[in-house]
């Protein structure tokens, strides 16, 4: 991951070496878990590889409704950044 002040602040998963069924488990359950400890933001990293762990974790965080919101990270595209809805 690049070394950025912003993102290293926030708690974050690293989803190298899962498949993706593993990935949205664990994505799920981070989510669950963020949103339970009040934090705004998170960072997933799927890295880039294939796509594959990152086309599984996009489609989560789509359907979960305790984000608010996500992109990829623009100085590294193998980070997701994630908005946790706080309601």
């Amino acid at each position: 991951m690049v070394n950025d002040i912003f993102l290293d602040r926030l708690p974050k998963i690293d989803l190298h070496g899962y498949d993706r069924d593993s990935a949205r488990v664990m994505v799920n359950d981070f989510i669950y878990e963020a949103f339970l400890m009040g934090y705004d933001e998170v960072v997933i990293i799927h890295g880039i590889g294939g796509g594959v762990v990152k086309g599984a974790v996009h489609e989560v965080l789509k359907k979960n409704k305790m984000v608010l919101s996500f992109w990829v990270d623009f100085m590294n595209n193998g980070c997701t950044v994630v908005k946790i809805n706080k309601r």
